[in-house]
């Protein structure tokens, strides 16, 4: 009588360990230990800017062949081609972005036509009355984006508009969904400057609620003869694929609606080798900036210069360069391309 409840429990006991065991083996699903390696690496935000919803998903999907080893933006370079080098591989890198706030219209520069109190939310401010703002498709300030971004790199600063900090901005794109007027957009690293404005009215309808709002007068386009800008919507759009920079662009604009992330641009220098052609001066885009007789060296107005860059392509002598933090080497003759 008493080996009997011993005798059951183990039998049960027995019967479930064998289950278990039988289990175990036939419903085994195998984890590819690349995807636990290549997790450890990612920075962990599940930002989702690798199109995944997390990095755990992103690490099974590389392994898997369904993502590239660079698809993690925010790991740059160095988490790529450690990734890379884990599944064998060669890293393909993509152009690194930033994201830009096509809105510089503030408290001081944009009319309000009511007072908004509500949900501190730009989803929630256009669905009521569609915000408070006269132009119709300016920044809220209510920090929609700011809430998105995983990284830090947006803030609404003391003029109520979204700034980028372009040092922290990993390119995920969170920022460009979460707004929505459909204000931001992720450009090139590399280059510094943006159109910061999305209204699509025109001429002095515009200043009348934003005193640096586009009018639309095409000045912009008329100083880039690459054609790498073109009128859309009333709008500029900025075509980043070709060798532009923009500068002149920008300079040009009457209604200083660029945003120039570079606070000091390089200054251009003539040297002795100038047989003052003239080729310099009808290209330049600030009058006065090059001076000089037909026939003798010409010189920069340094107070005037912008840092275009445009006369060095017109030069047949290579006698002009840029000096300054962007500048070029002038003994390397060989990188001709402008300054972005």
């Amino acid at each position: 009588m008493v080996l009997l409840p011993v005798i059951i429990v183990g039998s049960v006991g027995l019967f479930f360990g064998i289950f278990l065991g039988i289990a175990s083996k036939k419903l085994h699903v195998y984890v590819d230990p690349r995807v636990a390696q290549i997790q450890e690496l990612l920075p962990g935000a599940n930002c989702s800017g690798c199109a995944y919803p997390g990095c755990g998903a992103f690490a099974k999907a590389v392994v898997e062949g369904k993502a590239d080893p660079t698809g993690c933006i925010p790991g740059g370079r160095k988490i790529a081609s450690k990734i890379a080098e884990i599944m064998g591989v060669d890293a393909a890198f993509a152009e690194a972005k930033m994201a830009v706030v096509h809105c510089k219209g503030g408290t001081r520069e944009a009319k309000e036509r009511a007072v908004y109190d509500g949900i501190t939310d730009c989803h929630a401010a256009v669905l009521t009355g569609n915000a408070s703002k006269v132009c119709s498709d300016g920044c809220l300030g209510l920090g929609s984006c700011v809430r998105a971004c995983p990284f830090n790199a947006l803030r609404i600063n003391d003029n109520h508009v979204a700034v980028v900090d372009p040092a922290k901005c990993t390119g995920c794109g969170n920022c460009v969904s979460a707004c929505p007027r459909s204000l931001i957009e992720l450009i090139p690293k590399v280059h510094k400057i943006f159109i910061a404005c999305n209204n699509h009215e025109r001429g002095g309808k515009v200043k009348k609620y934003c005193s640096v709002g586009c009018t639309a007068c095409t000045l912009c386009v008329k100083a880039t003869p690459s054609g790498a800008i073109e009128m859309k919507n009333n709008l500029p759009v900025l075509d980043y694929t070709k060798a532009e920079n923009f500068i002149s662009a920008a300079y040009k604009c009457p209604s200083h609606c660029f945003v120039d992330l570079v606070k000091a641009r390089p200054k251009a220098n003539i040297d002795t080798k100038c047989d003052g052609c003239g080729l310099c001066l009808p290209v330049c885009p600030v009058k006065g900036a090059i001076v000089g007789e037909k026939g003798e060296r010409h010189s920069i107005d340094k107070t005037k210069c912008i840092g275009c860059g445009i006369c060095l392509d017109v030069c047949p002598l290579h006698a002009i360069s840029l000096w300054g933090g962007l500048g070029y080497n002038p003994s390397d003759k060989s990188k001709r391309q402008r300054s972005t």
